[in-house]
């Protein structure tokens, strides 16, 4: 590591550490909320030489490197980047991860490499997530990406699912000389990551340059089909593919099992999502009629999945946008981050308040909610303390659409269509430390496993798995 870095002895930590940090800008809210284009500003050169030099070098293992899911080496590439070495710097985050430029602009930064830096003691940290996402899409444009593809092997994997962990799976295993088909249900490679995050957060331009990446590698695409019901697993295997690996994720909208969901203008997250910011061409069928813009819209829950829905809400025209969570702030999940993004953008937030019906007006459409008042009392299993209804504190709130984003549940087609293949935990796949599961020659990895995790989470496990079933498949050859 020192080759990479220089001889560290004479840098002058201490200069570094009071190096103030960038004002790294983002686009002006007026200006933002008219389009989908991702808020934040590109760096210059000269802005990310400046930046990674605040780097101290922190003797190795480096805090971020340690918070970092996939251990990217950091430290060097700040050094990197701080000599003008950006190819270098972009090629290094390539040997770890399968997609930086996705992870740079999408990982939660401050509770990963970014929240670990030893700057934060004194001053604002690094910002180790803009930087990746520089980097590694400067290289890109500058030079391409490159990639070394080993000779041909004689057997072929599935990869069910195209969303972190299954392109992870395919970017690792092409490259070890496999042939390697994707499968998906949605007409357009890209799971989650084209589907299910807006624009303004990650430019769809970069989730195809990274499948573009792996069709020249060879890596084959095939959409519109839904593996356990178009065909089976063990149709996957009679087709003469020698291993099969599941990252389909949790694709279920959690539901309220509350009066009144079922009423048009109520829609779950990921369909609002889908429909409202997904160009029209690639939409699934049964989403192409959109959502029918109203006046107010309410967004009940309080993970990143409900910023996303708030600010979307806001950029496809609604007067009124507003979030409905039933504990404090302080308990919310999500990004603080995206929640003051979304205040900025002029969404409201109603803590301690519970829906409890949804009410149809004269046109059977939604027209308001009936909410109840919230206190937190003793903490539950979780330790977080539990929201209890305050009696008689009942009140409407005026909604011609309401949003569902309260998490997300395992899709069984798959488990209930294949004989032997373990489940726990209301559905999620059983895997072993191989990431293999309780099937012979099927392997499995991000959400699908662990329940909604991370992108980069996923991602490790996808190339864990792909680590494990090239093992597999030699230990057969």
């Amino acid at each position: 590591m020192r080759s990479i870095r220089g001889d560290l002895l004479d840098i002058n930590r201490k200069e570094r550490a009071q190096t103030p940090s960038l004002e790294i800008d983002n686009r002006i809210p007026e200006e933002r909320i008219c389009d989908f284009n991702e808020v934040n500003l590109q760096l210059t050169p000269e802005q990310a030489m400046y930046e990674a030099s605040r780097c101290i070098q922190c003797p190795d293992p480096a805090p971020c490197v340690r918070a970092c899911p996939v251990n990217n080496d950091i430290p060097s590439a700040m050094w990197l980047i701080s000599q003008g070495k950006f190819a270098e710097a972009a090629k290094l985050y390539r040997k770890t991860s399968s997609f930086p430029e996705i992870c740079g602009r999408i990982c939660p930064h401050s509770q990963l490499c970014q929240g670990s830096c030893a700057q934060s003691k004194h001053d604002d940290p690094v910002y180790t997530g803009y930087l990746e996402a520089f980097v590694t899409c400067y290289m890109r444009c500058l030079e391409g990406v490159e990639y070394e593809i080993a000779d041909p092997i004689d057997q072929s994997i599935a990869v069910v699912g195209s969303g972190p962990s299954g392109l992870a799976v395919a970017d690792m295993l092409i490259q070890k000389g496999y042939s390697v088909t994707v499968f998906d249900s949605k007409p357009e490679p890209g799971g989650l990551l084209l589907y299910g995050i807006p624009n303004f957060k990650l430019d769809k331009r970069v989730v195809r340059d990274t499948i573009e990446d792996l069709v020249k590698m060879g890596v084959n695409f095939i959409g519109n089909t839904f593996i356990g019901k178009d065909k089976t697993i063990k149709d996957l295997f009679e087709e003469g593919f020698d291993a099969v690996f599941l990252g389909v994720g949790t694709g279920i909208d959690a539901s309220m099992k509350t009066e009144g969901e079922e009423l048009p203008g109520v829609w779950k997250g990921t369909e609002f999502l889908i429909r409202s910011s997904v160009d029209e061409d690639i939409l699934p069928e049964n989403m192409k009629d959109g959502i029918g813009i109203g006046t107010n819209v309410v967004v009940i829950g309080g993970g990143d999945t409900a910023s996303d829905c708030l600010r979307t809400a806001v950029r496809v025209g609604y007067k009124g946008v507003t979030c409905l969570y039933r504990r404090t702030e302080n308990e919310m999940p999500g990004s603080r981050k995206d929640r003051g993004l979304a205040r900025e953008e002029v969404a409201t937030y109603e803590f301690l308040t519970q829906p409890i019906k949804f009410i149809a007006g004269e046109d059977g459409r939604l027209a308001s909610v009936e909410c109840v008042r919230m206190e937190l009392g003793e903490p539950g299993s979780d330790g977080r303390r539990r929201p209890e209804p305050i009696e008689g504190s009942n009140f409407m709130v005026e909604a011609d659409t309401a949003v569902l984003a309260l998490g997300y549940w395992p899709d069984e087609t798959i488990s209930n269509t294949t004989p032997g293949l373990k489940t726990h935990n209301w559905g999620l796949l059983e895997t072993d430390e191989t990431h293999a599961t309780s099937v012979e020659g099927v392997f499995a990895g991000g959400d699908a496993v662990t329940g909604p995790d991370l992108v980069v989470t996923a991602m490790k496990t996808g190339r864990e798995a792909a680590e494990s079933i090239d093992k597999y498949l030699t230990g057969k050859r």
